[in-house]
Parts: C-alpha cells; structure tokens; sequence
C-alpha cells in the first residue's frame, strides 16, 4: 500500500489504483495533522511500504522515524504545482515514462531515480 501525503491531491488515489497498486491519502485516515516522523510510524504500522510527498524535507523531518522503520520508502514528487486535472495529467505521463519502483530506506523521484 501506498500512503499519499496531504500536500498530494486527493485524485491521485485514483492513478496508482488503476496500475494495481493501492493507494490512500492521509486526510482520508485522519492523518492529516501529524508530523512527518509520527506520519511514518503510522503508515508502517497501518501496512504501508511508502509515501508519495511534494515536501522536499520529508526525509530530513522524519529521519528518526525512517532510521526506526529502514523498509520504508519516501517518493518526492517533483511535479509543479497544477490545477487537479492538469497535475494528474502530468503525473500520469511522468509514471508511464518511469514507473516508480520504491526501493527500501532510499528517498526516490517520481521518475524512480534516487533522489541527490
């Protein structure tokens, strides 16, 4: 399971489930006022392997939480800011060129590549 932040849209739940993969958003689980750090240890306990954020500081916020729980994985999704439609439009197009495959304790990009 994939967990999306709160600064993803909503939708977005919708594209990772149409290839198989199943996807929440935070907010949906009343996770929307925790921390990056409690955030992680919530998801991995609720069974999930990742998180796709916009927050470039994710990783650096919750490093206590992910040096806890080194299977997790944190996606940053390097996506300009768009309107909803536009953004999963964008999104889309960025996973059929690069599927993301998230790899334990490594912080990737939406084009699956570590993130520098």
């Amino acid at each position: 399971m994939w967990l999306l932040d709160v600064n993803m849209p909503k939708k977005l739940e919708a594209v990772p489930g149409g290839l198989g993969i199943h996807a929440e958003c935070a907010d949906y689980r009343g996770w929307g006022g925790l921390t990056d750090g409690t955030l992680v240890e919530a998801a991995v306990q609720a069974g999930f392997r990742c998180v796709l954020t916009r927050n470039r500081l994710f990783s650096e916020s919750a490093s206590g939480a992910l040096k806890r729980f080194p299977t997790f994985c944190v996606v940053l999704v390097t996506i300009p800011q768009l309107r909803g439609p536009e953004f999963l439009t964008h999104f889309q197009s960025a996973w059929e060129r690069s599927p993301v495959q998230p790899v334990e304790c490594e912080l990737m990009r939406l084009n699956g590549r570590p993130a520098r």
